[in-house]
């Protein structure tokens, strides 16, 4: 396994930036649930152990990681886009808003944000995207475990309300027992409308 590094926020510290931020998202394909990004300002005396790309880990491992990461970080913040507002402004453009969410809400204002994929939210402070930047830059990889950790907790516990759907394994993705609920019950309130297969399902309902 690739283990990411600190050695981007290092050399922007060095320049003089006193606060960096990692920020990733997690939730942009599933069916159901929000999208969900977390920000994460590490301490640079005291990194946390064990964290690399949140779909690279075990459950075991990122569950050790989170509370690492929740024991010695600066800040952290979490943010939920939910499905209703995927449906009105697009998943990419939700993705960039909870970003923002997330990097608003932080308790220490950063000022310079580390941000992972091609997409930049626009910002009060300098900005870099960095491609697979949760399996090469530690904050992202630790923002990338606690956005895994809070979007999963929410499906469980949709899970308690719609346990025929299967979201406490599939987590909104278009597993089996998912796509045989929604043919057989229909979608819940907290499914993207805007969404194939929904999509196709909405339009055919309207002209029957």
């Amino acid at each position: 396994m690739h283990w990411p590094d600190f050695q981007q926020e290092t050399a922007l510290l060095l320049e003089g930036f006193s606060s960096i931020v990692g920020v990733d998202e997690v939730g942009r394909g599933p069916l159901a649930g929000p999208v969900t990004a977390a920000a994460v300002i590490l301490n640079p005396q005291n990194l946390p152990l064990g964290v690399a790309d949140s779909k690279a880990l075990t459950v075991k491992q990122r569950d050790a990681a989170f509370e690492s990461i929740i024991q010695t970080a600066q800040a952290i913040s979490i943010s939920f886009v939910t499905a209703a507002e995927i449906d009105h402004i697009n998943i990419r453009q939700a993705s960039l808003l909870a970003m923002t969410r997330a990097i608003s809400s932080l308790s220490l204002k950063p000022t310079f944000a580390l941000i992972d994929g091609r997409d930049r939210p626009k910002l009060d402070c300098p900005t870099r995207a960095i491609i697979k930047g949760d399996a090469t830059v530690l904050s992202i990889a630790a923002a990338s475990i606690v956005a895994k950790i809070a979007r999963d907790g929410m499906m469980r516990r949709l899970a308690l309300l719609y346990p025929d759907y299967g979201f406490e394994t599939n987590v909104g993705y278009g597993a089996k027992r998912h796509l045989e609920a929604l043919e057989r019950l229909g979608p819940t309130p907290f499914h993207r409308f805007s969404f194939a297969p929904l999509r196709k399902r909405d339009a055919t309902r309207r002209q029957s």
